[in-house]
């Protein structure tokens, strides 16, 4: 294709290192992440060369209101359960898109989902970027687990290969931070005690007055350890659309008018509680890791996953 260059755009380059040897299969997966310009994925206007080093650089959007990291230290306050609801939809839709294209995110955490612009309704400002491009450049290893420890669903971290349910593994841990405004595990180090902890069906805390029991349990299921038993982005989006409509008050059945009074119950709590969400970010555990990482050290003594013939709490 033969694009017309527009002038005077703000965009992001984003140097891959080590990155000279580029394979054939590393830019035919940049181009199955270069999705229409009406999509919930960051754009990716195309890929560039460093003349000095030979480095790639990928040339994309730029989101200048920072990641979903950046933006909730920011917003919290204001971020209210029909907002958390709006904001979720935007981003299952996203995830929708990736997995009916066949694509694996492999990276899916609060991190790799940026603001646009200054967001008012949730409906079409946020954007999914790095889609399995943060790995070692030029191949896909599925050797190497890379991401963040919370957000790395258990088969993962016991050497199965990423599929579309250990994305939506991660999507639940998003639905906790949406929901709670902290990390999943802020209070603990991101070491090999996680992992095996991880790997055992360990979740992070949270209680009924943060959230509704319904949303709760949707939660539980994308944490289901077996990841056939995890619903698909058409399941959770539907869950979360009739959430979003009861809360609204869009139906008058009683079932429906109930899981709305739930979330308003919860949307008290939460203006009650504005002081320790803001707070928990002085707790963070010093050795809890929210950037994406290589996590081979704390997770290469976990029984690989299907191997019954060696128990997890056998592991030290």
């Amino acid at each position: 294709k033969i694009f017309k260059r527009n002038p005077n755009r703000v965009i992001a380059l984003k140097c891959l290192h080590s990155s000279q040897n580029l394979s054939n299969k590393f830019l035919n997966e940049v181009k199955k992440y270069s999705i229409k310009k009406r999509s919930s994925i960051l754009n990716i206007y195309g890929i560039s060369q460093n003349p000095d080093t030979n480095e790639y650089i990928m040339v994309l959007h730029y989101a200048k209101e920072g990641n979903f990291n950046d933006w909730i230290n920011e917003n919290y306050e204001n971020f209210n359960w029909k907002d958390k609801l709006s904001a979720l939809l935007n981003i299952i839709n996203g995830l929708k898109e990736i997995h009916q294209k066949s694509i694996v995110h492999r990276d899916f955490h609060t991190g790799n989902i940026l603001f646009l612009n200054r967001v008012y309704n949730f409906k079409k400002f946020i954007s999914i970027s790095d889609m399995g491009l943060c790995g070692e450049v030029g191949y896909i290893d599925e050797t190497k687990i890379y991401g963040v420890m919370p957000y790395v669903a258990p088969e993962v971290l016991r050497r199965r290969s990423y599929t579309q349910e250990s994305d939506i593994y991660s999507f639940g841990m998003i639905m906790y931070f949406v929901a709670t405004g902290r990390q999943p595990f802020y209070n603990r180090a991101h070491d090999h005690i996680l992992a095996l902890d991880i790997c055992k069906g360990v979740k992070p805390e949270i209680n009924e007055s943060e959230a509704p029991r319904c949303y709760i349990d949707l939660m539980n299921k994308c944490w289901d350890l077996n990841p056939s038993d995890r619903p698909n982005t058409f399941k959770v989006n539907e869950l979360i659309m009739s959430f979003h409509r009861s809360y609204r008050g869009d139906f008058f059945m009683v079932e429906i008018e109930e899981i709305g009074m739930q979330f308003k119950k919860a949307e008290e709590y939460r203006k009650a509680n504005l002081s320790f969400i803001k707070n928990y970010q002085i707790t963070t555990h010093p050795q809890a890791i929210y950037t994406s990482r290589l996590l081979n050290s704390f997770t290469d003594d976990l029984p690989t996953y299907g191997d019954n013939s060696q128990c997890l709490d056998e592991v030290i």
